[in-house]
């Protein structure tokens, strides 16, 4: 019986002392990649071991398939499928992550197959600080309302990617997006944002989405709140009003494509509310990180509302923010 309990303490003082290596990067951290892309990294400890969601620049936030603690390290390990010579391969990808205080260093090392290195850059994270409470909307105070949108200019926007073809335009206070260009052919459009940059505000505005629509608002440039022909499907966080890939609406609330929508947004300490058609669908709910196609990672830069352009063609109507003052 000694034996056995000298055991146990062992394998019990193993985990504690694992436990003590790896606590100080549980978390949330905001990432700058490789090019100055935004990122995000979630690590957490569930029954004992780690485990990691990322955000790698686009996209959405994904669970990843091993993370470990390696000679003092974070690693956090992601696999690449791709096709070589008609062949499915898979490539492996190591983040080894270091900390100075709230600071983190990071390099991505990707492999082939064969063992053979195919990339490896050094970035860098920052600690998210936690959130504060929810806040009381019923106690905030708004400044003036601020009218987004001229009747037949695009004052006040910029595009974003004067590489791309523009598919923006403004006639009696519509702001249209139409990515087929003269020949009929789909162009990859620019995405549009304002020329003022903001913090804390409500945004209210009408968007109508075609069919098989994709657009999105982004709140200062880092939180997309998801706009998409999504009516009659199931709720999502990639769906009609969701905070992209991080929350999902408690009710589908969407109209079919054509139909004028009314959306009303209020972000204010980092928690995000969305009314939809008159349908509260996330009520004062947390943000916990950037969301894919955002500007920056860090969630205390002031910054534009952003219209994600680059996907299909959408109009958007009646935009006006109102900032909350603090």
């Amino acid at each position: 019986m000694k034996k056995l309990w000298f055991g146990g303490a062992v394998a019990l003082f193993g985990m504690v002392a694992m436990a003590a290596d790896f606590d100080p990067y549980i978390g949330r951290w905001a990432l700058t990649i490789p090019g100055g892309g935004a990122g995000w990294l979630g690590v957490e400890q569930q029954n004992g071991q780690l485990k990691s969601s990322l955000l790698w620049g686009g996209g959405s936030v994904m669970p990843m398939p091993e993370t470990k603690m390696a000679d003092g390290k974070l690693q956090v390990i992601r696999k690449h499928g791709r096709k070589e010579n008609g062949q499915n391969v898979t490539w492996i990808e190591t983040i080894t992550a270091t900390l100075d205080g709230d600071n983190m260093k990071l390099t991505t090392r990707t492999v082939d197959q064969d063992g053979k290195e195919r990339g490896k850059a050094d970035f860098t994270g920052k600690r998210i600080p936690a959130l504060p409470p929810a806040p009381d909307l019923t106690k905030i105070k708004f400044g003036t309302p601020i009218q987004l949108f001229k009747k037949d200019s695009i004052e006040g926007w910029e595009l974003m990617n004067k590489n791309a073809a523009n598919g923006w335009s403004m006639k009696d206070g519509v702001l249209s997006n139409r990515v087929k260009g003269p020949d009929g052919k789909r162009r990859h459009c620019t995405n549009i944002k304002t020329t003022a940059n903001f913090e804390d505000f409500n945004l209210k505005t009408d968007v109508r989405m075609l069919p098989g629509g994709n657009s999105g608002i982004y709140l200062r440039g880092i939180y997309e709140i998801q706009m998409a022909d999504t009516y009659g499907q199931p709720r999502d966080s990639h769906h009609m009003g969701g905070l992209y890939s991080r929350v999902t609406p408690s009710v589908a609330a969407e109209k079919p494509a054509g139909e004028w929508q009314t959306v009303d947004i209020t972000l204010c300490d980092r928690h995000v509310t969305v009314i939809l058609n008159g349908q509260k669908i996330i009520d004062n709910q947390p943000c916990l990180g950037c969301t894919g196609g955002a500007l920056t990672s860090d969630e205390f830069k002031p910054g534009p509302i952003y219209l994600q352009g680059d996907h299909t063609d959408v109009d958007y109507r009646n935009m006006v923010l109102t900032p909350i003052v603090k």
